[in-house]
């Protein structure tokens, strides 16, 4: 059920700080901000080639990262996201395992115009989990 790596999130307080660094330290190359108002954040990606880096940060007083960022005020890794090639399926599949699906359990679509589902970090040794229709 489970494909490749999508990407791994990480929160960071400021976003152009953020991207300074992946962009002059790093040298990486990183898409342009990306406001995303369903999901309360603003996120660009660093391609890797195989992978990706999200760096987001909070979109409006009810972002969902926050409260995140309260506990981190550095920022963090905030979830990994992972490819599924059925996503109703994942999901029917993730609740009948016992495991949480976040919000109203339905997907949303997400920042790459895909259905995403977010999962308990209980339910999956204390990460918060994005699943992602391939």
């Amino acid at each position: 059920m489970l494909g490749r790596l999508n990407h791994v999130a990480i929160a960071v307080p400021d976003l152009a700080a953020g991207v300074a660094v992946y962009e002059n330290t790093l040298g990486a190359k990183v898409s342009a901000p990306q406001p995303e108002p369903d999901h309360g954040v603003t996120v660009v990606f660093v391609d890797l080639g195989n992978t990706k880096v999200e760096l987001l940060e909070p979109l409006g007083e009810g972002s969902p990262i926050a409260g995140f960022l309260e506990k981190n005020p550095s920022g963090g890794i905030h979830h990994i996201c992972y490819e599924v090639d059925d996503i109703l399926k994942a999901k029917d599949r993730m609740i009948s395992e016992g495991a949480r699906v976040l919000g109203d359990g339905e997907p949303k679509i997400g920042a790459h115009g895909k259905p995403v589902l977010f999962l308990h970090p209980k339910d999956f040794c204390g990460t918060l989990v994005e699943l992602e229709q391939a």
